[in-house]
């Protein structure tokens, strides 16, 4: 892995958020100025490809990356805030149900958070 991968994935490790390409971007360049965005976008891609990142795909907003440690999320369809959320591993049932080794699974339960519920 590259100075700069290893960099991204730290920035990454020790987030809370959810990031963005363009957040991740603007973290590392504070630790090394030079750093450009594709640089930033290359190794997001090598970090998932090799499994030490999750990619998380949202409709009509970027993709956010975050640790990969079993979990899964909330996303507000008000605001689109992304909120972790710990439940019980499924990847038993799920393979009994398919009659089938499951890899990984994402789970993303959409709800409207509290500050949503109270505009509407």
């Amino acid at each position: 892995m590259t100075k700069n991968g290893k960099m991204i994935l730290e920035i990454i490790r020790e987030s809370e958020d959810h990031m963005t390409a363009e957040q991740i971007f603007m973290k590392a360049k504070e630790i090394s100025p030079r750093i450009v965005l594709a640089t930033v976008y290359n190794n997001l891609n090598s970090l998932v490809s090799e499994g030490l990142v999750r990619r998380i795909k949202l409709d009509g907003s970027p993709d956010r990356y975050d640790r990969n440690t079993r979990h899964d999320h909330l996303i507000c369809d008000g605001c689109g805030k992304l909120t972790d959320i710990h439940l019980e591993d499924l990847s038993g049932e799920l393979e009994r149900e398919l009659g089938t080794r499951v890899v990984s699974y994402d789970l993303n339960i959409h709800y409207l958070c509290d500050e949503c519920r109270k505009k509407a």
